[in-house]
């Protein structure tokens, strides 16, 4: 190296030196400078504090699942045996979560007297996995632009019979590829219904479209219900664009449905969720309502979610809620669950004008034009939603 380029490079080295010199005594002076708002300042508490054990059941076990996935805070501990963990954190109730889970009647005090169904949710919210007693493994190989998934019980073959007549009907319909499922448990052992197995194994074979899981079908398992179509839809119908999920009661407008779907940008398809939304709920604390949950069991208010009749995603939400379902303990109702599972994606559901979960008014009830504008309405018999569906599909009929 020339005489010339080492005396370059020792001043360039020099001058660099005095920058940082000067820089850092500037930084210095600027950050003690009383009168300069933008002095800096030290902390006094700490920025991060861990949060209190619930005294609810669920909000506690929801701790414990937030806890195991929450990557900062377990990595933190990653290298501590189980024993080394807190009591709280340690109580995992019975080594196969779908046994009953005993522990819970000394965790609630006032267990002993709630309602029997309640009872049997709680000592089963662990359990997530129930061998399927009927499947259509192929109901979805045409890639559905629209599936309809539908909640029905084994008993309400008038209603499912009306749904594949009208607004349910399989194939082709406005150009677009439309699929149907009917979500099914066991009845059997509830509210003394006769065995039905025989004519349900003889209805799926005729129009291939139930799914049956064999756990016990009651109102508060409906949130079982959903989480098990979510792993079904995520293992054999991911393809599919959109889905309407709904009871086998309300009437849906299929067209007006597909209409509104091809109007949806790309952007605004991708985390859809619309529906009859509510919002600033909190759980009901009068026993003698069907929704009733006491603060033993959940305490805090109830994230938007859309009313249970029916709403509106799609597909690819359809998999990140299967995905989230896991980190979020099951709630005895459903709707509020799918609520809170939107929450922890961050997504809040958008309230629709066309769905109308708690119905229209009665002077409206037998206007056609009124139907052909909604998408859902709940709620209604056979006989009515045969009734409407030939106002949806002939539009010569003049408004009543």
């Amino acid at each position: 190296m020339s005489v010339t380029c080492r005396k370059a490079r020792v001043c360039y080295v020099m001058m660099l030196n005095v920058f940082l010199c000067v820089l850092i005594g500037v930084l210095r002076n600027h950050g003690h400078d009383k009168g300069d708002r933008r002095v800096i300042r030290i902390p006094t508490e700490t920025f991060w504090r861990q949060h209190a054990v619930s005294a609810s059941f669920w909000n506690k076990e929801q701790q414990r699942l937030d806890f195991i996935y929450n990557p900062v805070i377990n990595s933190a501990i990653s290298g501590n045996s189980i024993a080394e963990l807190p009591d709280w954190l340690n109580d995992t109730g019975p080594l196969d979560p779908c046994e009953p889970d005993y522990r819970v009647p000394t965790q609630i005090v006032d267990y002993n007297t709630l309602p029997k169904q309640l009872q049997d949710f709680l000592l089963h919210m662990r359990c997530r996995t129930y061998p399927m007693m009927i499947n259509q493994r192929r109901v979805c190989d045409e890639k559905p632009f629209l599936l309809l998934a539908v909640k029905s019980l084994t008993p309400h073959f008038d209603r499912r019979q009306a749904i594949r007549e009208t607004w349910g009907r399989a194939g082709v319909l406005a150009n677009r590829t439309v699929a149907t499922v009917f979500l099914l448990g066991d009845t059997m052992s509830v509210d003394h219904f006769p065995d039905l197995l025989g004519m349900v194994g003889h209805e799926a074979n005729l129009h291939k479209d139930l799914l049956q899981w064999d756990y016990r079908d009651t109102f508060f398992n409906l949130t079982l219900k959903e989480v098990l179509f979510l792993e079904w839809f995520s293992q054999n119908c991911p393809q599919a664009q959109y889905v309407l999920q709904g009871d086998d009661d309300v009437f849906v407008n299929t067209l007006r449905i597909i209409d509104f779907l091809e109007g949806l940008s790309e952007v605004k398809a991708k985390d859809l969720f619309i529906g009859d939304v509510i919002s600033n709920a909190g759980p009901h604390r009068d026993k003698k309502l069907k929704y009733f949950i006491p603060e033993s069991v959940f305490v805090g208010r109830y994230p938007p979610y859309a009313g249970g009749g029916g709403y509106l995603y799609s597909g690819e939400l359809a998999l990140r809620l299967h995905n989230i379902s896991q980190q979020v303990v099951l709630y005895p109702i459903d709707d509020v669950y799918t609520g809170m599972c939107l929450r922890k994606l961050g997504l809040v559901p958008e309230k629709h004008s066309g769905f109308r979960t708690f119905d229209i008014e009665e002077k409206y009830r037998y206007n056609s034009c009124i139907y052909r504008s909604l998408m859902l309405v709940h709620s209604r018999t056979p006989q009515e939603m045969l009734k409407i569906w030939s106002w949806i599909v002939r539009p010569e009929l003049e408004c009543q």
